[in-house]
Parts: structure tokens; sequence; C-alpha cells
């Protein structure tokens, strides 16, 4: 009688492990990456910079400052929201309106702001951040 070992099966190379490690790898540097928008602030070129001096620029943007307290400033006035409502719905839809937000104002101050802004017909809304020295 002769005994023969037996041949051992290829192993298989599971590819569940590797492909969890890519898809967490993915996740995080989705999470960790930084969007910048450059469509922030806008750029204008003046007439000596090259601009057809015919051309008609759109309406002046209004600047909407976000005090720390959340109120808003035009002019430096501070506002209510009710009063701020009523001067923006009496304005064109077409001006555009930037809010400048306070580093110590609270995100819940600037998603009323925008939610005011809106609600009046305001149509083009940018956020402008100043960085921090």
């Amino acid at each position: 009688m002769q005994l023969r070992r037996q041949t051992p099966s290829p192993r298989l190379i599971s590819l569940v492990s590797m492909i969890d490690v890519l898809l967490i790898m993915l996740v995080f540097f989705m999470v960790t990456s930084t969007y910048l928008n450059l469509d922030m602030i806008p750029v204008t070129r003046s007439a000596s910079e090259g601009a057809a001096p015919d051309q008609t620029a759109g309406p002046t943007p209004i600047m909407i400052r976000l005090g720390a307290d959340g109120l808003p400033y035009i002019h430096g006035k501070s506002l209510t929201y009710d009063a701020l409502s009523t001067k923006l719905a009496a304005l064109l839809t077409d001006t555009p309106v930037m809010i400048l937000p306070s580093l110590h104002a609270d995100t819940q101050s600037l998603v009323t702001l925008m939610d005011v802004a809106t609600t009046a017909g305001v149509r083009t809304l940018r956020i402008v951040q100043v960085a921090a020295p």
C-alpha cells in the first residue's frame, strides 16, 4: 500500500480586504479635502486693465456684515431681520448681496440671515470670509 500525500490546493487571494481599505481611504480623503470656491469674491477689471469703457457693470452689490451679536449691519447701522427683509424686498431682485460674517458669529445667525435674504427675493447671494491674521 502506497500512501500518497494530497497536494495542497492553491490558496485564493481574497480582494475583499483590499477593497475595504480602498473605500476607507476614499472616504478619509473625501472628508479631509478642502474645497475651494474661486467664485467667492467677484473680480472685475477696470478700464485701464483692458475692459471696455462702454461696458455697463451690473448693479452694485449690497454688503451685509453679520456681527458677533448675530445682528445684520448695513453701512455700520444695525438692523432687525424684519427691517432688513423690507429693505431687501424694496431693491431690485437682480442686486447681488454679499454677506460678511464676523469670526465670532454663530452659524444659526448666518443661516437666519440667508433665509431672510432669500425670502425677500434675493437671487444672488455670496458669503465672503476674511482670513484671520
